[in-house]
């Protein structure tokens, strides 16, 4: 099942208390408008875009996942966090899968190696092959380094990998909250 989701971010540093951080704030051009209000609160807002829900359609459509990858109709995984899209509003969609059989290094450095349609990886670099990883982010944005995009969550289970695409996509009248301190927002994926 792919649910559609239509969220204000939160703050992108409370976002990457997941079970892996991945890098850290970086600079980026050619951001939507800043504003001075403070991340949002995660609660549901109506965008109803077209365009930014076809274009996160788009995205989701072109995930691509190592063989063996199994779509899900629901989480595998008690995921205990979410990305928080730092600009608002975003038209958003989720999706999950399984790979049996491989750990979170590898799933994580096979995602890094194959982008996602014409996104480009916010990853800093390739994981070591370790077991003992149980999670880790993998972001990719386009190459103009807007705040969306698809930003991939990757747990271990028993017996593989669990999932889950998280991918928005900015509306027409999306407004980036300025960092506190002036700071830089990490990009989708690194916090």
């Amino acid at each position: 099942m792919i649910r559609s989701r239509k969220v204000l971010p939160i703050a992108s540093a409370m976002a990457v208390i997941v079970i892996g951080v991945v890098g850290c704030a970086s600079a980026v051009s050619s951001p939507p408008p800043q504003s001075t209000a403070a991340p949002s609160t995660g609660e549901p807002q109506s965008a109803s875009d077209p365009a930014a829900q076809a274009q996160a359609q788009a995205w989701l459509d072109a995930a691509a996942l190592p063989s063996g990858a199994v779509r899900s109709q629901s989480s595998p995984f008690a995921f205990s966090s979410y990305t928080g899209w730092v600009c608002e509003p975003v038209e958003e969609l989720e999706a999950f899968w399984t790979i049996p059989n491989m750990t979170v290094a590898a799933a994580a450095n096979w995602l890094m190696s194959n982008p996602t349609g014409d996104l480009v990886t916010t990853a800093v670099g390739p994981w070591p092959d370790d077991q003992d990883i149980d999670g880790v982010t993998v972001g990719y944005t386009p190459a103009d380094g807007t705040y969306q995009g698809v930003v991939y969550t990757l747990a271990r289970m028993d017996d593989g990998v669990a999932v889950r695409a998280e991918v928005a996509a900015l509306t027409d009248s999306a407004v980036c909250a300025t960092p506190p301190g002036g700071g830089t927002w990490g990009a989708p994926g690194q916090g």
